[in-house]
C-alpha cells in the first residue's frame, strides 16, 4: 500500500515519495550504488530486493528535486510486531547535495509514514566516527544512542569503509514528539565524559590510513565501555564530542 504522505526541504524544493515502480527502484539501486562504490560495481540494495520490500508493504522511498531528478532515497523495513519500530537500513543523499535539507525531509517523510503505519519507533546504525552522521542523527533529529556494537557488518570492501572494522552505534528516533536534539551542556563535569571524533574521517581514511585505524581504536576504546556499563550519550557537540554521561 502507498501512503501519500509529501515532505519537503523549502531550502531546496526536494519532494519525497514512496517508490514502487521498477523503473524507480533501479534508479534508488544505481544511486545506492554511487555512493557506496563497492568492488566490482556492487550495490548495497539491488532493484530486485528494493522491489520485494516494497511488495512486503515496507519502505523505500525517494526525493525529488524540482526538475524531478532523484537525489536522495531510503529503505527500510519492520521489526517484529511487538518491537514497533521501522528499521531504517539505508538513506544516501548524492554527492554535492549534502547539507540541503535533503537528508531531513527523507527522514521526515519516513517519520510520517512510520507513524501512519503504527509505528512507535526507528533504529538504525551510523558510524560513529563520521561527524557529519552524528550531528545529524543526534543534533537535528534528535535521535538516542542505545549501543555501540562492535564490527556489526564484518569487513565491508565499499570505498567509504574499506580497511577496517565496521563499528556502528544504534539508535533510536522516538515518534511521538517533534525532530530536534535538546540542548545539552557541552562542557566536562564529574560523571560527564566528553568523547572525541576526527574532523573528517572519510578524507582520513585516503590520506592516512594508518591514523584513521587508530581513530577506530581509541573511540571503541572509550566509548564502548561507557556505554555498555550503562552510561548514556547526552548529545553531540559543535565541536564534534559525544557528550556522555556515565553510569551511576
Amino acid at each position: 500500500m502507498t501512503t501519500d504522505i509529501p515532505a519537503r526541504a523549502p531550502q531546496s524544493g526536494t519532494t519525497v515519495r514512496e517508490l514502487t515502480d521498477i523503473a524507480d527502484l533501479e534508479e534508488v539501486s544505481e544511486l545506492f550504488r554511487a555512493l557506496w562504490r563497492e568492488p566490482g560495481g556492487a550495490t548495497p540494495m539491488s532493484a530486485h530486493v528494493l522491489r520485494a520490500l516494497r511488495l512486503s508493504g515496507n519502505y523505500v522511498a525517494g526525493a525529488f528535486d524540482p526538475s524531478g531528478r532523484l537525489v536522495g532515497a531510503s529503505a527500510g523495513w519492520a521489526a517484529p510486531p511487538a518491537r514497533g519500530e521501522l528499521h531504517s537500513h539505508v538513506t544516501g543523499v548524492v554527492a554535492g547535495l549534502q547539507g540541503r535539507g535533503i537528508g531531513r525531509a527523507l527522514k521526515l517523510h519516513q517519520r510520517d509514514w512510520a507513524r501512519a503505519h503504527g509505528f512507535s519507533s526507528i533504529t538504525w546504525t551510523f558510524d560513529p566516527l563520521v561527524r557529519r552522521n552524528a550531528t545529524f542523527n543526534l543534533r537535528v533529529l534528535g535521535a538516542r544512542a542505545e549501543a555501540y556494537l562492535e564490527n556489526l557488518y564484518g569487513a565491508m570492501e565499499d570505498e567509504l569503509n574499506a580497511g577496517g572494522e565496521s563499528d556502528r552505534l544504534l539508535v533510536r528516533w522516538e515518534l511521538g514528539g517533534d525532530a530536534g536534539g535538546a540542548a545539552v551542556d557541552e562542557t566536562a563535569s564529574p560523571g560527564r565524559r566528553l568523547v572525541a571524533t576526527p574532523e573528517d574521517i572519510e578524507v582520513l581514511r585516503r590520506s592516512d590510513p594508518g591514523e584513521a585505524l587508530g581513530w577506530r581504536s581509541r573511540l571503541r576504546r572509550e566509548l564502548e565501555p561507557l556505554l555498555s556499563s550503562g552510561g548514556r550519550i547526552l548529545g553531540f557537540t559543535q565541536g564534534g564530542d559525544y557528550v556522555v554521561e556515565e553510569a551511576g
